[in-house]
């Protein structure tokens, strides 16, 4: 349900692969709901670094693990035409056996566009073709294997356009769309069955009254909506890896202003003890249950 409590890893690709299938699998194994990876060309914390491609990487990780919910926090719309990324969400979705959670963004970290020659377009085109692209997301992901598509945008068009297979997730895979102004999260309150952002406090605080005022706008029960932090740790107040009280801390502040679900940025192995003290103890006591034994 929307309500609930839900915690996720994200890792960046930098990792050489087998390490990466390594902390996979060992995040799998203490428990948490999510893990996803990043989608971006260019590391943008550290655009020296090697980088593995988003979508490759995942279906390689979606055939490493077996429980855990897995996705792109979140796919840029300015990389792919809708129709591939929804292909791409089908394929994930049958490899992972219905573990998929679709992210979407409309795009943002300028230099990756310009060092590629990929076009950057102007906000107000930006979010259009962002809008688009997850309606037809939409369309194609709940689509019938007797369905033939049909879509006439001002950026995208398809025409008696087939799906198959589906995904086998029904009636789709969720979405997770990332967003941060009033425009946006009106796509999101449309749209999404999670909401993701990140940002301060008080950032997500403003955002959620927002996208509250717009699901009651177009009739929506706002708790129907999941409220996502990507919790990037080196623009966090504080690094909620450090020890178990600063990790109860800043899920706390983030709570107070919404969020229900936390989707942190992975640590490194010298914070494995407390991220395995946090799995163990804070989590299970967040979720209202008893730590483990």
């Amino acid at each position: 349900m929307a309500g609930e409590l839900r915690f996720g890893l994200c890792t960046d690709q930098s990792l050489p692969w087998k390490t990466l299938v390594e902390r996979w699998q060992y995040f799998e194994s203490l428990g948490f709901d999510s893990l996803w990876d990043c989608d971006h060309l260019i590391q943008p914390s550290n655009p020296a670094n090697p980088y593995l491609e988003a979508w490759t990487l995942l279906a390689g990780l979606a055939a490493k693990t077996e429980r855990v919910r897995i996705g792109v926090l979140v796919s840029s719309n300015t990389f792919r035409h809708p129709v591939l990324l929804a292909k791409e969400a089908a394929t994930l979705d049958h490899i992972s056996d219905g573990r998929l959670e679709l992210g979407v963004g409309a795009g943002w970290y300028v230099p990756e566009h310009e060092a590629y020659g990929i076009d950057f377009p102007p906000v107000p085109e930006l979010v259009g073709r962002f809008r688009e692209a997850v309606e037809i997301l939409d369309r194609l992901l709940r689509a019938e294997d007797a369905d033939l598509i049909t879509y006439a945008g001002r950026y995208y068009q398809l025409k008696d356009a087939p799906f198959r297979p589906g995904s086998v997730q029904r009636p789709r895979p969720p979405f997770t769309l990332g967003a941060k102004g009033p425009k946006m999260l009106r796509i999101v309150a449309e749209y999404a069955d999670t909401w993701n952002s990140s940002g301060s406090v008080d950032d997500l605080r403003a955002r959620n009254q927002i996208l509250d005022e717009q699901c009651t706008a177009i009739g929506r029960d706002p708790k129907s909506l999941r409220r996502s932090l990507y919790g990037w740790a080196s623009r966090m107040q504080a690094d909620p890896w450090a020890s178990v009280d600063a990790f109860h801390e800043a899920i706390g502040r983030y709570r107070e202003a919404g969020v229900n679900e936390f989707l942190l940025d992975a640590p490194g192995p010298v914070q494995f003890p407390v991220l395995e003290r946090v799995a163990a103890e804070a989590i299970p006591l967040l979720r209202g249950g008893s730590a483990q034994p």
